[in-house]
């Protein structure tokens, strides 16, 4: 299996993306948006942000675990 491990972060409230390696051994749960400063955290359903606001999933998920149990 091919876990990709960057994953691109859009910020909900202005929009800026930015490319970022995710961890494999960990879930991040706050990310700074370098922009507006806005801390985000995962949606509700979501363990960490890069499944909330990434365009791809973080490596438990995409490896088909559960991620922070």
């Amino acid at each position: 299996m091919n876990i990709l491990l960057q994953s691109t972060i859009t910020c909900p409230d202005c929009g800026n993306k930015k490319e970022e390696t995710m961890p494999t051994d960990a879930c991040q749960y706050f990310y700074e948006c370098e922009n507006c400063r806005k801390v985000l955290k995962p949606k509700q359903g979501d363990c960490c942000v890069y499944c909330s606001y990434g365009t791809v999933k973080c490596p438990p998920i995409q490896a088909g675990t559960n991620c922070c149990n």
